[in-house]
């Protein structure tokens, strides 16, 4: 659940330099209109971080997917593997590994991860091209 968060120090540091970006005129004309702090970060703020929020959100899904030592840690069953160690423990089922049916569970393992970049591209690709702008 941390993950979600944003809780890597790369993804706040993101969001900062995104923050910093947006134009403190946006902030002073909503505080002549009667915003207080809250109306500004809901109103102006938020919608303005959804690039940058759904930039966030697609990294630290792909590496909370990708993961594959905190999971060993806390994992103990079988069937409560995740992808990547139910991977490594297929390899290590036989000596003798077939590559059709590991490369089968391969593919398999990159659906969500392609779903998930198809689902949100544009966002995506609009929160990094202006995550460096001023």
């Amino acid at each position: 659940m941390p993950k979600f968060l944003a809780h890597d120090a790369f993804f706040v540091f993101l969001m900062v330099q995104f923050i910093r970006g947006i134009p403190r005129e946006l902030d002073q004309a909503a505080r002549i209109d009667g915003c207080g702090h809250f109306g500004i970060y809901w109103r102006i703020i938020v919608p303005l971080l959804m690039p940058a929020l759904a930039t966030t959100a697609a990294f630290t899904f792909i590496n909370s997917w990708n993961d594959f030592f905190s999971p060993l840690i806390y994992l103990t069953r079988p069937q409560l593997f995740t992808v990547p160690i139910a991977l490594r423990a297929f390899i290590d089922a036989t000596s003798a590994s077939s590559l059709g049916p590991l490369f089968a569970m391969s593919i398999l393992s990159l659906l969500p991860v392609l779903g998930f970049f198809i689902a949100f591209q544009r966002l995506l690709t609009e929160g990094m091209v202006t995550t460096g702008l001023k």
